[in-house]
């Protein structure tokens, strides 16, 4: 009953070991990477691109140059689909479309819209890059997998494009909330203010959130499942290790502000 019920709203598991492999791969690398923010063993970038220092020596990145180095490839692959997978049908293309997009707005924002302060160790920089060039193509590799199949019983790719248009836009926003607390030339960092700044402190995680399950609600595949969850489980521990650096660092901080869900987490 449960199966079925489940299996209403995805097209069915493709007799692909290499999609169902990473499917399991993405849910559970993810999921142990949220699990790791929270333990205090952090991905390498942002505010806490120096907290787990090594005594080996790591080669260091601009902000900038290692963000560049997370997306691009990403944007790439997502870019090379309308030629290796061209004109597949209408779910298959808004699905193209949504991993492109969402990887161009992150070089984009990368380039116009934020403001850094730290750096990126090229180790922290490598596997995450991979990470989103296997998703992307991944993602769009499933997609094309379903052709000729029927579609889900329950057809959830309208709601999906809102989904994605509410979280890019969200998303977006706060990121240009955020590059908007410090003056030109300013470094240190502020307790944002703002949009959701006011009940969450990571507000764009949870637009990003938003964005991906309407991703998955295009894909309705099972990988584009698989990835949404881990995503979903790797930006909670983030988001928790967030507030913690925020309540270590700002005495004034508002302890009623949650770390991504408001009022609950």
């Amino acid at each position: 009953m449960v199966m079925s019920t489940f299996l209403s709203f995805i097209f069915p598991p493709p007799p692909s070991l290499v999609v169902s492999t990473m499917s399991v791969i993405s849910l559970v690398s993810l999921a142990n990477a949220g699990l790791s923010e929270i333990r205090g063993k952090h991905l390498n970038y942002s505010k806490f691109w120096n907290v787990n220092p090594s005594s080996e020596k790591q080669t260091k990145l601009s902000s900038k140059a290692g963000m560049l180095l997370l997306y691009t490839p990403a944007f790439l692959a997502g870019l090379a689909s309308f030629w290796i997978f061209p004109h597949e049908g209408l779910r298959s293309t808004l699905l193209q479309f949504a991993v492109t997009l969402h990887f161009f707005k992150r070089d984009f924002e990368v380039l116009f819209i934020h403001k850094y302060s730290g750096g990126m160790l090229l180790d922290s920089a490598i596997p995450i890059s991979l990470s989103y060039f296997l998703s992307a193509a991944t993602m769009v590799y499933a997609q094309h997998l379903t052709q000729g199949l029927p579609e889900p019983p329950i057809n959830l790719l309208y709601p999906g494009i809102v989904m994605f248009v509410i979280g890019i836009i969200g998303n977006f926003y706060h990121h240009y909330l955020l590059s908007n607390l410090r003056a030109k030339g300013e470094k240190e960092y502020k307790i944002p203010k703002g949009g959701l700044f006011g009940i969450v402190i990571c507000p764009h995680y949870l637009f990003e959130i938003i964005q991906f399950y309407g991703i998955t609600f295009i894909s309705q595949t099972l990988y584009g499942l698989c990835f949404s969850l881990g995503t979903t489980f790797y930006l909670l521990g983030r988001s928790y290790s967030t507030r913690k650096w925020y309540l270590s660092k700002f005495e004034d901080f508002p302890k009623n502000v949650k770390a991504i869900i408001p009022f609950v987490f």
